[in-house]
């Protein structure tokens, strides 16, 4: 992937990430509505299920509160408030320090124990989700 190609599509996908997130801080919570595809034809959470609620947590300095309710939302906070400032950053320096830190990133991903202690996580994750719902 070229740098300009990942950097449009981290931008849109901040940007559109940060956009639903103010949109549901704002919103009606008695409305009832699930955007979850995954929760509304399994009946189940999906291993995201609850990032939104955790982040307006952490907005509002309820920290324990929001590990509670989903531990991805201190790193969905991370990506949606700092990634579009570095790409931003270095698009206008003309720099590449997103892409590199990216490239050595995936490099370590592909890593067998790697990859698998990130799956495991997730997995751990999904299964909080489903049995503090229970």
């Amino acid at each position: 992937m070229t740098r300009n190609r990942l950097y449009t599509i981290v931008m849109i996908g901040t940007i559109s990430g940060l956009f639903y997130f103010l949109y549901s801080f704002y919103r009606n919570p008695e409305t009832g509505i699930s955007w979850c595809l995954f929760k509304n034809a399994t009946g189940y959470p999906c291993p995201s299920c609850g990032t939104t609620r955790a982040m307006k947590h952490l907005v509002q300095a309820e920290f324990h509160k929001a590990l509670v309710t989903n531990p991805l939302s201190y790193l969905m906070a991370l990506v949606l408030f700092i990634v579009p400032v570095w790409v931003g950053y270095d698009a206008i320096t003309r720099k590449s320090g997103f892409f590199q830190w990216y490239q050595n990133g995936e490099t370590l991903i592909r890593k067998r124990p790697i990859a698998f202690l990130f799956i495991g996580l997730i997995l751990a994750n999904w299964i909080w989700n489903i049995f503090k719902k229970l």
